[in-house]
């Protein structure tokens, strides 16, 4: 029998989900949101007036994604990239999509203004502060910079709050 090279895409067996499709699960995902928004009677246009978007970043280099800095307070989500970008008090951070207890998907929760761990009911403020629930750290932030109108975030460049607080607390633009 003969084995896929390393360097080949996963081909999933029975019982693996390591071949699940990225794409797919964002599709499952937006499907379960657009349902509970129906279900709480969120109108389209008051569902449009949230301050959560999505957006796509330019890259320059592998590790860098380039964002325009968001006119006012709310939250962006790259869904290729797994990152948030918010903008909150006059600063500017990007933070991994993963909520760094279980690395489960956070969620913005517009009316708390807070991020939340659907899994295990962790919840965060728009920095990235611990605010209560499962977890024990910050949201995780990327390194970020300013370059004009836009910010770049480097993805290369994860701060964990409790593996170094330096790095972490200085990930943020201030505007």
């Amino acid at each position: 029998m003969r084995y896929p090279a390393p360097s080949s895409p996963c081909i999933p067996c029975a019982g693996c989900d390591l071949g699940s499709d990225r794409r797919e699960f964002l599709r499952k995902v937006a499907g379960i949101v657009a349902g509970v928004a129906g279900a709480l009677e969120i109108s389209p246009v008051r569902a449009a007036a949230l301050s959560v978007g999505f957006a796509s970043g330019r890259s320059a280099r592998a590790e860098e994604v380039t964002y325009p800095i968001p006119g006012q307070d709310g939250v962006t989500i790259d869904k290729d990239r797994e990152v948030i970008l918010a903008r909150y008090q006059q600063s500017v951070y990007a933070f991994s999509l993963s909520c760094p207890h279980q690395k489960t998907p956070l969620r913005w929760q517009e009316e708390d203004h807070r991020f939340r761990c659907l899994k295990h009911k962790s919840r965060f403020q728009p920095d990235g502060i611990f605010v209560d629930g499962r977890a024990t750290r910050g949201m995780d932030r990327y390194g970020i910079s300013r370059k004009g109108d836009n910010v770049v975030a480097d993805l290369g460049k994860l701060y964990k709050e409790d593996e170094n607080r330096e790095g972490w607390l200085s990930a943020v633009v201030r505007l």
